[in-house]
């Protein structure tokens, strides 16, 4: 298999890419420490913003790698035929509390998706809910064509 050619994605082509899905891999990053976790988002075309609901429990990894304020991938990508597409923003999430929501801001939220079924450790009780807002510092997508035949 051998690339036959590789092209960056146009602001529209990413766009609706992202429009298209709505789940990607969330990577935070804190001095040497990695921490990836896939995730559901909303994403606002007009703004080029996305938005997530993100569920911890206060002393799991995830909420301390969120209360680090640390720098923010989200990579979402697809195959299709011998096409490969990923789209990858970088920046810093925001905390948004829901007193501050406004109308569009919910209905972003509402965009983002859950899973049908959850299955936690702890009771639902003991869980933290909160939402996220991904203003990229940039936001680059790729476009692969390969050649199956090679």
């Amino acid at each position: 298999m051998a690339i036959d050619q590789e092209t960056d994605m146009a602001d529209a082509e990413i766009d609706d890419f992202l429009g298209d899905h709505e789940t990607g891999v969330l990577s935070l990053a804190r001095t040497d420490d990695p921490y990836a976790i896939p995730i559901s988002y909303g994403y606002d075309d007009d703004e080029r913003v996305f938005y997530m609901r993100l569920v911890s429990t206060p002393e799991s990894e995830k909420r301390a790698f969120l209360e680090s304020s640390p720098t923010a991938r989200l990579v979402v990508y697809d195959e299709q035929d011998s096409t490969y597409r990923s789209v990858i923003a970088t920046g810093r999430l925001e905390d948004i509390p829901p007193a501050e929501l406004t109308p569009d801001q919910i209905a972003q939220y509402g965009e983002a998706k859950r899973p049908l079924f959850e299955i936690w450790a702890q009771g639902k009780e003991d869980l933290d809910i909160e939402l996220y807002r991904l203003d990229p510092d940039t936001l680059e997508g790729r476009r692969t064509e390969v050649d199956r035949e090679e």
